[in-house]
């Protein structure tokens, strides 16, 4: 194929970068005029952005930069294997995070920069080399070792993209127990405290996946009884790139009548119950006992829904898969699937669902979730809803978690 005809069948048309309606940063936006195969994005250090586009169609010619965006300052392009890696250097005005996802609505992918202290992205980026692209080889962070008995010389051409693909499947789940540290998280019955119940939950579950799973790696938000804010949760999720984000929580009321589990995942609340819901897990309750009541606008969960409906479809499938779970392992009342604003669902750039096993107020519920029979069947159903997940996503082949 000549380069007059690579250029004209470039995937990647143009590059266009637009202001956050939420004040809090930018969106870059990559034109493609067919679905990439997969993607990766690299943040080296504050002002630069690297990202590895694969894909058949995707080529370094031909492609349209802004010349007066008010974030890039340049774009390279440089080819790998089966695709294009891509070095942005930012304008240093401001310092931001990266997070890349794919457009609900489009083939386009999308770089979210969001605005971040310069002490917190140097930190993060410090110990972070810059990608050396290569036309015969991928980033060397993404490379697999050799198998037994190849040599870099006699591995063909498409060997490592291949390899590498095939490890970007479902191998690493984030585990957030709820609240901790001074903040407890709800009271209930006898006085016992969320915290502790979701802390040892969550151990249960990342135990059953590290004995059924060995695969699947388990990132915790918290291992311990420390207080970790809500969006930091999901930033950790982020720095790991999860697959998926479970959120695990306790449920209470005034009344010691309701019980029962709850899955939500992020969504505008259509019940008192579940704004009640809401309310809870986004107050945080700060060092000197004052709360702090954590809001999340409509407007902001419009672009969430935009740019990541693929992520949203995903999590209420987790979703419906966990309250089955709940209600045929567990055989507990499930009160159902549920959409709501949740803050720690918002900062993860993932699938994410948030879980709340039961009422810690009803006592009966809260002698259930403090027994080790209890939070043993409890684990026990969110491990299956999690390795079933698995199984469909690859025996589809068709894995929208993907970077």
């Amino acid at each position: 194929m000549s380069q007059a005809q690579e250029a004209t069948d470039n995937s990647l048309t143009h590059i266009t970068t637009a202001e956050r309606s939420d004040g809090k940063g930018y969106v870059i936006r990559l034109h493609l005029r067919q679905e990439a195969d997969s993607f990766r994005v690299y943040q080296p250090s504050s002002d630069h952005i690297q990202f590895a586009l694969f894909d058949s169609g995707v080529r370094t010619e031909n492609i349209a930069v802004p010349t007066h965006s008010p974030v890039i300052n340049e774009a390279q392009f440089s080819r790998i294997p089966n695709g294009i890696g891509i070095d942005i250097q930012l304008k240093q005005k401001d310092f931001f995070e990266v997070d890349a996802y794919p457009d609900g609505q489009t083939n386009d992918l999308l770089l979210g920069l969001t605005r971040i202290d310069e002490d917190v992205i140097v930190q993060r980026t410090q110990k972070v080399g810059p990608v050396e692209w290569s036309s015969n080889a991928l980033p060397p962070r993404e490379l697999p070792e050799t198998p037994e008995g190849e040599t870099e010389d006699n591995v063909p051409e498409n060997g490592d993209y291949d390899r590498v693909k095939s490890k970007m499947k479902f191998d690493r789940v984030v585990l957030d127990p709820g609240h901790g540290g001074h903040d407890t998280g709800a009271i209930g019955y006898n006085n016992i405290r969320e915290k502790n119940i979701v802390l040892s939950i969550a151990k249960k579950v990342g135990g059953y996946i590290n004995e059924n799973l060995p695969d699947v790696e388990v990132i915790y938000t918290r291992e311990d009884d420390r207080f970790i804010a809500l969006e930091e949760r999901g930033s950790i999720a982020n720095r790991h790139e999860g697959d998926l984000f479970i959120s695990i929580h306790c449920n209470a009321h005034s009344s010691r009548r309701p019980y029962g589990s709850e899955v939500y995942f992020l969504g505008l609340e259509r019940t008192q119950s579940a704004l009640e819901v809401m309310k809870r897990e986004n107050t945080v309750v700060r060092a000197d006992n004052d709360t702090e009541q954590k809001e999340l606008s409509q407007e902001e969960l419009l672009i969430y829904e935009l740019a990541n409906s693929g992520y949203l479809s995903t999590s209420e499938r987790i979703a419906g898969m966990l309250e089955h779970q709940f209600d045929e392992r567990a055989q507990r009342h499930s009160r159902g699937v549920k959409q709501a604003r949740f803050v720690v669902l918002y900062h993860a750039s993932m699938p994410a669902v948030l879980v709340e096993t039961g009422f810690i107020s009803n006592p009966n519920e809260a002698n259930y979730l403090t027994s080790e029979y209890g939070q043993n069947i409890i684990a026990s159903a969110i491990f299956r809803a999690i390795r079933n997940y698995k199984e469909q996503s690859e025996a589809n082949d068709n894995h929208p978690l993907t970077k």
